[in-house]
């Protein structure tokens, strides 16, 4: 630091301006985690202008320790928008953060040549890198969070493809269960079939769980809320294929199924919907 105790980075971002840039753009096109096959170099270069007038007018507020502050609130958003867009193209974590780091050096470099004095490079040298790497970090965060987003926006969707509701007849629905059936996803089947019952005016739907590995008592009140849900939208419900195993596990289990109509295969179950709607097959 300098007498009066105020850092040189805010004068040496002015000064060497034109310098920092060039440097950091070739520090970036020939870092090891560049992605040429997801960035090009003029949209490389593009971020790096934007980021540095930001961060020089954000270092001039005097604030080198808080980016939370308001005055960094700018870079912040910029940092945000960056990891965000890397995050969907999809940049590694790391690949994100050293778009930051590789500011490090060339950086440190002008310091080096400003300030002799060992002491006051010292505190320059630990205050720079301090605050890149706050900077750093946050694109590292905001990364994750945005990453997050989209696998658990992936899940929703596969969780909606993988329960869908399928009109076999006039009035006949049939939900082809696969997989486990836990709490968020017999949501979504309630929510898919309900709706269709709405749409199609159907008066029975058929779940069928011959692709349900196994069904414990979780399972099978998830599957008596929605039998559940069904009727009070006015649609009847038949589960089918249920195994044999899966037929003395709830017996072992102690559900009651009395209310609810069961048949071993699907193909019963739909000749079971035709005979309720008064339909025949010849």
């Amino acid at each position: 630091m300098n007498k009066n105790n105020e850092s040189r980075i805010p004068e040496i971002l002015v000064k060497y301006e034109e310098e920092l840039l060039a440097d950091w753009v070739k520090e970036q096109l020939a870092a090891s985690t560049l992605r040429p096959d997801l960035i090009g170099e003029r949209e490389l270069r593009q971020q790096s202008v934007e980021f540095l007038n930001l961060f020089r007018e954000a270092a001039q507020g005097g604030n080198l320790t808080d980016i939370e502050a308001p005055e960094w609130a700018k870079v912040r958003d910029m940092l945000a928008g960056v990891s965000r867009l890397r995050a969907g193209q999809g940049f590694s974590p790391s690949e994100t953060a050293t778009f930051i780091f590789s500011f490090k050096q060339p950086f440190l470099a002008r310091l080096r040549q400003e300030v002799k004095d060992p002491e006051a490079f010292a505190d320059e040298v630990w205050a720079a890198t301090i605050l890149l790497d706050k900077l750093g970090l946050y694109t590292t965060e905001v990364y994750q969070k945005s990453r997050e987003a989209v696998i658990a926006r992936q899940q929703a969707e596969m969780l909606e493809l993988s329960t869908p509701v399928v009109k076999l007849w006039q009035g006949i629905l049939a939900v082809p269960l696969i997989g486990t059936l836990d709490s968020a996803r017999t949501q979504v089947v309630m929510e898919s079939l309900l709706q269709e019952i709405v749409e199609t005016g159907s008066a029975i739907a058929i779940i069928d769980i011959t692709g349900v590995p196994t069904v414990d008592t979780l399972v099978a009140q998830h599957l008596l809320k929605t039998v559940s849900a069904a009727r009070l939208m006015g649609a009847d419900c038949i589960i089918s294929g249920i195994r044999p195993q899966i037929a003395q596990t709830i017996v072992q289990l102690g559900v009651v199924l009395t209310d609810v109509v069961t048949k071993a295969t699907l193909a019963d179950a739909f000749a079971l919907a035709l005979q309720r709607l008064g339909l025949t097959i010849s």
